[in-house]
Order: C-alpha cells, then structure tokens, then sequence
C-alpha cells in the first residue's frame, strides 16, 4: 500500500473514531439538593423517588442527574449547589425541600447565573428573582381556598400554629394579608421548631383561646405533631393544614387525629376528580400510577409533584433553548432562563405555569384544591 493509500486510510480511520462521539450530544446537568434526611425527609424523600418517572433525555440530549442530600441544612444546601456550579458545570439546579434552605439555593444561583427551580414555596426579592423559579403553589394562592372555606362555614376567630422559621412567617403574614376583609381575627399565634418532639404548651395555649379554626404552618411529618396534639388535648374546632402536609406522611404520622382535617393541595393529590379537559389530569394520573406501582397504593404525594413537575416544565424550554446555544455554557443557561418566561401554558402535574419576570409562581387557580380525610383517605373537601 503506497504511502497516500496509508494516510488516507489513517485518516478514515480517526475520523470513524472521532464521528460517534462528535454526533453525540453534549449531556445536560442537573444538580438536585434534596432533604432526604432530618426534619425535613417527609419531603425531601418523595422528591427524590419522582426521579425514577422523568425522562433520561430532552430533545435527543442526555439528562445528568445529580443529587445531594442537605438534611434540611442551608449551610449544607449552599455547599451542594457550589459544587454544582464549581465542580459538575450544572446547567441548572433543583431544590431544595423546605424554604430556608431553596433561599439558600437561590442565593448561589443568583449569584453565578444559574437557572434554579424551588421545590418550595420561598419568598423573592429583586436579588433572587432573576434566575430562581418556584415549582410549588405560593402561599396566597393556596391560602385563599382555605380562607373561602373559614368564612363560608362561619369562621370570625382562627389561631395559629407554625414553624418558628421563614415557612412559619409565610403562613401567619399571608392569613393577615388576606383576610383582614373576610371578618376573621387571629386570637392567638404559636410557633415550634422543626425538630421539636412535643408543642403540649402551645397547644394548650391554642384550645384555651378558644378559637373558630386553627391554621397550622407547618410541613411534612412535623405537621401531624400539632394535629394529634389539639385534638388529643379535646379541640373540636376546624383544621385547616396547609400544601406542605400534603402526603399520606400526614395521615400515617396523625393517625385517626387526622380524620376530618382540611387540607390544601395540589390537584396531584386528586387528580381522578378534574375534568377530562383540566392540563393537570393526565400528568397527574401518570405520576400516580407509576409512583403508587412502586411505592404502594395511597403513596402519593405533593412532593414527588414537585419534582417530577420540573422536568414537565423542562420538556417544554429545552427545545427552546436548544435551538440556539448548547449545554454547559452560559448562553445555554441563560437560553434556559428565557424560555422559561416565553412558553405558555406548561401542564403538569400540581399547575399550568406561565412564568414571566415579575411572576416567578407561574401558576392560577387552577393548581390548587381543598381536601379533607375520610375513612384513612383523602377526598374532596365540602
């Protein structure tokens, strides 16, 4: 074989060499801070378990998932998404489960320009809002279901029980925000940590106000604490527990004290009553079916909606942002960051979210519903 003969075979063979990798896409990480440990576990865990339903890849591009456990920590979430940012180049983050540490989160993100979905219902501020989006409902959108149902069953005194934290805050100051004209008083306001294994104390407080209906601001197992205490200690008032109770934790942990409770959520936690026309039904039922084939019947949760919501979202503005710039660079991360304020109408499984700059919500009513426990189960709330 003469020497051009040898090149040009070489050089076939580099490039038969070189061709599968070059027509591979580049993949697209994701780093996820998750509270699958600690108080915050009931939640962190169900988000975790969601990532066994969303898709390997978007758009003909491979999905990198990484996923870190903060236990509930904002110093431990600040870490996670540094090495996110610093050591994997992440495209964008997830997380984390409660509002301390998506704050903290928010705060890295913010800072390097990456684009970050909260699995929580955090508040913005200007030096948040630009890269940060929220996956679950915010407060006042919630709130105002259970506010409607107060004033429609005769509610005028309502105490309240939370977290001593930024989840506990979000709560009280949205009930003072909404209900100043609905005719209703709050008598009485009681914190406890989440890590606190009794709250007999401020329980006590509670019934002695005597109170219409008591709100309680807390989340995951740490919510049906309050529950069973107030009604152990002979409350007979209403109930009303916010979306961060939302899983069959609650009524696990609260046992028959759970029985009669009103509880906001997402439609994720009852998708089989919407309408066949509702964009929230169909992902709905396929979050639950798979997530109930593997985890047990009755397993469902608000959680694993979150989570498995930002890759229904992702779906929609990977393409988007595909079309003009590739993963793991900047222009990539803030193609992102663009499309998710253009495209419209996203389904999913908790909401129809269309973000926009001053929205970082992104969803209407329609992500949310009012329920109630009956017989160990949740049902539509009358």
């Amino acid at each position: 074989m003469s020497k051009l003969h040898l090149a040009i075979a070489a050089v076939a063979a580099a490039l038969a060499v070189a061709s599968p990798a070059e027509a591979q896409s580049p993949e697209i990480t994701i780093g996820l801070s998750l509270s699958t440990t600690g108080p915050a576990a009931a939640l962190g865990v169900p988000s975790r378990n969601a990532l066994d339903f969303v898709p390997k890849e978007i758009g003909g591009v491979p999905l990198k998932l990484i996923v870190l456990d903060d236990g509930g920590d904002p110093t431990a979430a600040t870490t996670n998404a540094r090495r996110f940012v610093t050591e994997s180049k992440a495209d964008l983050i997830v997380g984390s489960s409660i509002v301390p540490t998506s704050i903290a989160i928010s705060a890295v993100a913010n800072e390097v320009g990456v684009p970050h979905f909260s699995l929580s219902p955090m508040p913005f501020t200007p030096a948040r809002e630009k890269w940060s989006v929220d996956m679950p409902q915010p407060v006042e959108i919630v709130g105002k279901v259970m506010y409607d149902h107060m004033k429609a069953n005769g509610v005028k005194t309502v105490g309240y029980i939370g977290y001593s934290d930024s989840y506990g805050d979000l709560w009280f100051n949205d009930f003072k925000n909404q209900t100043g004209g609905l005719g209703m008083k709050m008598v009485a306001d009681e914190r406890f940590a989440r890590p606190d294994t009794s709250i007999t104390g401020q329980a006590l407080k509670l019934i002695a106000a005597n109170p219409d209906a008591i709100l309680i601001g807390a989340a995951g197992t740490g919510a049906g604490m309050p529950q069973s205490e107030l009604r152990d200690r002979g409350y007979k008032g209403l109930i009303y527990q916010t979306h961060g109770a939302a899983s069959s934790d609650f009524i696990r942990i609260a046992g028959k004290a759970a029985e009669g409770v009103l509880m906001a959520a997402g439609p994720v936690m009852y998708p089989e009553g919407q309408p066949d026309t509702a964009l929230t039904k169909k992902p709905g039922l396929e979050l639950n079916k798979a997530y109930e084939a593997k985890y047990g019947a009755n397993s469902r949760s608000q959680f694993a909606g979150h989570s498995y919501d930002v890759f229904e979202v992702l779906k929609r503005v990977v393409p988007v942002a595909l079309k003009t710039a590739k993963p793991g660079t900047p222009e990539f991360r803030e193609a992102i960051r663009q499309a998710l304020m253009t495209e419209k109408e996203i389904p999913a499984s908790q909401g129809v979210y269309n973000y926009t700059e001053k929205d970082r919500n992104g969803v209407d009513d329609r992500s949310r519903i009012l329920l109630t426990v009956k017989d160990g189960k949740y049902v539509p709330a009358k």
